[in-house]
């Protein structure tokens, strides 16, 4: 029954945007998990703007789902009220540290605005892995990095955002859960980033899905059956023109 309120939770398909492909999937290791990803519609400057969110919150389990969902509706309640990126993670944040700062439990998460009319990204990073950007026309990678502890920690924390103007069609940004790069085969070694990197490169010419579906066919090859015992969270974007 847990499974399936969360599952209901989570985008029941891939969001048909114009200038955007996405593709998001979340898979957990148990019947519930931590991991989150949303897609919410945001006002910037009289224009909607997409928002995409992936998170991670600590430990497995039901109270990692109740807090996953807790989240949400705090992010998406809050992002349709006017404000900036890094006011409305601040918001969040005070509210869901009120109720776990003692706790001990937290959720990372990467809230990334796409705006394609400007041709810009604008980010804050809250304790969550960077996402990751590929250009096939420099065939280069960048991180999207920046300060930030994750939700819950300590409710006075002010988070800022971060912003990028040079966002150009075919251009691939992958946000995901650690899950993804910490990967283990049966000997306990990591995959890492390289690998993931590497499909990137080579499925540029792709659609999001396909990207998508290349990165868990090679953590599944890596990995070769041995158990997960973390949530696997990714979703890609990928500028059109």
């Amino acid at each position: 029954l847990a499974m399936e309120v969360q599952q209901s939770l989570l985008p029941k398909e891939n969001p048909r945007i114009p200038g955007l492909d996405i593709a998001g999937i979340s898979v957990y290791c148990d019947e519930t998990g931590g991991d989150y990803y949303d897609f919410i519609s945001v006002e910037a400057e009289g224009h909607p703007v997409t928002g995409v969110a992936v998170g991670d919150v600590s430990g497995h389990g039901i109270s990692s789902a109740l807090l996953m969902a807790t989240v949400r509706a705090s992010l998406r309640q809050r992002a349709s009220i006017p404000g900036s990126t890094a006011q409305v993670i601040t918001d969040v944040n005070t509210l869901l540290a009120q109720d776990v700062e003692y706790s001990g439990d937290f959720m990372t998460l990467f809230f990334l605005l796409i705006n394609t009319r400007q041709g810009s990204l604008e980010w804050v990073r809250a304790g969550h892995d960077p996402a990751v950007r590929y250009d096939p026309a420099t065939d280069s990678f960048d991180e999207l990095k920046g300060a930030g502890l994750a939700l819950g920690v300590q409710a006075e924390w002010q988070y800022e955002s971060q912003k990028l103007d040079d966002l150009s069609a075919g251009q691939i940004i992958l946000l995901g859960t650690d899950g993804i790069w910490e990967a283990e085969n049966s000997e306990g070694e990591r995959i890492g980033k390289e690998p993931i990197y590497q499909v990137l490169r080579e499925k540029a010419g792709a659609n999001a899905p396909e990207i998508l579906q290349a990165v868990f066919d090679v953590l599944k090859k890596y990995v070769q059956g041995a158990k997960s015992d973390d949530d696997i969270t990714a979703v890609v974007v990928k500028i059109e023109s």
